[in-house]
């Protein structure tokens, strides 16, 4: 096995379920200490015993930043810095335009571009020269998606600050990557397409659609994110990896 963050310090937000958890149970696999963030107590819970190994849970909203100050506080009183941060917390719904209210626009950017935004800015203090940052933005970055519009205008924003951070912070030789996932098997995505059997059929349709053949599953995602934030990518920065099945490339 693998001891690439052995004594590492990783911070996952969005890490009690989905891809969140995935590349968590994968840092925590290869020796890091690691700190995830959701929103329900109960989920939290139940991620950190399957992460195992020197987890900590920290319950949190992204979109507060107070809740943001409280996972550094937590973090700053076991360590003294940061070595990789996956900002992964997101999320959408389906509404088409036309029937977009402002709630679902406000709420939408909070979460994926406020969200994302003051997790990695308040983080800087405790970052070390030479982290490694990753943030999750989607093959909706690039591509239309009906009833898609709001999430999808989110994530091409993430991918943006990805371009835009590695300037900011070159003098402090820390990297910042995009991660892109296709369609992936999670039970956010389940909710998305509706559960059950009519979720079923909406993945298969889309599967039908990738030159891989299938949908992609977390831990795929997960061995992407812990690429990049590893040193083997040397000089990678600024990117956008998409992982995908080959969808976004036709």
């Amino acid at each position: 096995m693998n001891n690439r963050f052995s004594n590492k310090v990783v911070v996952v937000t969005g890490g009690s379920s989905g891809i969140g958890l995935a590349a968590a149970k994968a840092f925590s696999a290869e020796g890091a200490s690691v700190f995830i963030t959701g929103r329900r107590q109960e989920t939290l819970d139940a991620a950190g015993k399957q992460i195992g190994g020197r987890v900590t849970a920290v319950r949190g909203d992204m979109s507060k930043l107070a809740d943001i100050d409280r996972l550094y506080d937590t973090i700053q009183q076991k360590h003294a810095q940061i070595d990789v941060l996956f900002a992964n917390a997101g999320g959408g719904e389906m509404v088409p335009l036309g029937a977009i209210s402002e709630e679902h626009y406000q709420s939408t950017f909070d979460t994926n571009v406020k969200g994302v935004l003051f997790t990695v800015q308040k983080a800087l203090p405790p970052l070390k020269d030479g982290a490694s940052i990753i943030l999750t933005s989607s093959t909706t970055s690039i591509s239309g998606t009906p009833g898609f519009s709001v999430y999808s205008a989110t994530k091409a924003a993430v991918r943006n600050f990805a371009r835009n951070w590695m300037l900011d912070l070159k003098d402090r030789h820390i990297r910042v990557n995009a991660v892109s996932p296709g369609v992936t098997d999670t039970a956010g995505l389940d909710e998305l397409f509706g559960g059950g059997a009519q979720a079923q059929g909406t993945r298969d349709y889309l599967a039908g659609l990738i030159p891989a053949g299938r949908v992609g599953q977390p831990d795929e995602i997960a061995k992407a994110v812990l690429f990049l934030a590893s040193d083997d990518p040397g000089l990678i920065n600024g990117v956008e990896l998409f992982v995908d099945g080959g969808q976004a490339q036709i």
